[in-house]
């Protein structure tokens, strides 16, 4: 980083998250101390209650990266490049077109929280709490999951839900396949019993998937996939909205849903 050695603690903290770059985007600690100017036993320690915090996760080399909390703190900036700023506007779309619930995920760990939702004429467990956390069983968790590069999407997919329940019905592989083939993951009382919830990822400018668009609706109505064009476009224009420009494109049509069916 050069320069000075920072001197207040929050100095020191953030000395420690700007040491990241696009081309250094997982530093051990003997690099981040290099890149700070801090020492080894000021850097352990920052860097474990920026763990601790989630502003930075531990990886399996020991190695460190930008923590999902933090990535969740960023995506509420009002600032362009902002990826609830981004999204909205098609979130808002998603929800005039359909008059369904209408949510923002992104992944926390082994889990999903929504950070945005819109919703209208409805009440109790059919709409879910903002920054509710959900396990990786929900559509929005399989579409995020599935869009991961097998390295982490099989660390996630090893770790125990919230539930206690692994990912059921279909091997993983052939879940990943299928959302990637029709580009949505459909779940039908996966999480909520009469709920279908169909989701599509959003990419950012380095073409990740950063967040899913998803659309609950009673699995009670005639037929809930009509909207699954619905849902693709607007994860589409959330992700030119972020920069991406190799977004993947549906390879087949989607008729049923990408896990079994619980309850």
């Amino acid at each position: 980083m050069g320069g000075k050695t920072p001197r207040t603690v929050t100095a020191r903290a953030l000395a420690i998250l700007e040491s990241f770059s696009p081309d250094q985007t997982a530093l051990s600690l003997m690099e981040i101390s290099r890149r700070t100017g801090l020492s080894a036993s000021t850097t352990h320690r920052l860097v474990g209650e920026l763990s601790e915090w989630g502003a930075l996760e531990r990886l399996s080399d020991l190695r460190y990266r930008i923590g999902q909390r933090l990535c969740e703190v960023a995506a509420l900036s009002p600032h362009r490049g902002g990826l609830l700023a981004c999204a909205m506007p098609f979130l808002e779309d998603l929800f005039d077109v359909t008059a369904r619930t209408v949510q923002l995920a992104l992944l926390d760990g082994a889990e999903v929280v929504t950070v945005a939702q819109l919703c209208a004429g409805a009440t109790g467990s059919d709409i879910p709490r903002r920054h509710a956390h959900s396990p990786l069983t929900t559509a929005a968790g399989l579409a995020l999951l599935s869009f991961l590069p097998p390295a982490e999407r099989s660390t996630l997919a090893a770790v125990p839900l919230s539930s206690g329940r692994a990912i059921p019905g279909q091997p993983l592989d052939r879940i990943v396949a299928d959302v990637r083939a029709c580009g949505v993951a459909i779940t039908n009382g996966q999480y909520d019993q009469g709920v279908v919830a169909i989701a599509a990822p959003v990419f950012d400018a380095a073409n990740r998937a950063v967040a899913a668009v998803s659309l609950r609706c009673p699995a009670r109505e005639a037929h809930p996939v009509s909207y699954v064009p619905t849902v693709r476009v607007a994860a589409r224009g959330a992700s030119r909205a972020l920069g991406a420009d190799r977004i993947p494109v549906a390879e087949a049509a989607c008729g049923r849903p990408t896990s079994v069916q619980q309850g």
